[in-house]
């Protein structure tokens, strides 16, 4: 896509602080990091989220996300990490290119990822299920 800045990073358009890459990836560290070392997995094909990427593009970025956070892990000293991914304004997604946030997690950090449950009805449960799976 033309004007999508992660698409002109992950293809080397623009500079960035890249720690991999290969042909379908570059991961990043994120300009606007939760904490050091926060990271970006961005794949070099377009899909605005994981509605529109392929399968084998989702589960490869996802293998490698977990590889990224095992070296993260070593290289900064974290006691954890967060591997998120945001699909549409409402969840959180900034940027309409799929992208794979590897998060360092410190004690005492600032990083809030937090939600209070929603009280569902057991006649809820069902028919949220029902629909689900109806919608396989």
């Amino acid at each position: 896509m033309g004007d999508c800045i992660f698409c002109k990073i992950a293809n080397g358009q623009i500079p960035s602080n890249t720690v991999y890459e290969d042909d379908m990836f570059r991961v990043i560290l994120d300009i606007s990091p939760a904490n050091k070392g926060h990271m970006l997995v961005l794949p070099k094909e377009h899909a605005d989220n994981l509605f529109e990427i392929s399968e084998d593009t989702f589960g490869k970025g996802f293998i490698l996300a977990k590889k990224m956070a095992e070296a993260l892990k070593k290289a900064v000293e974290c006691e954890g990490v967060n591997i998120l991914q945001n699909n549409g304004l409402e969840a959180g997604q900034t940027v309409n290119h799929l992208h794979i946030h590897v998060i360092p997690r410190i004690k005492g950090d600032k990083v809030v990822i937090k939600s209070e449950s929603v009280s569902v009805s057991e006649d809820e449960f069902k028919t949220i299920c029902d629909n689900i799976k109806n919608n396989l």
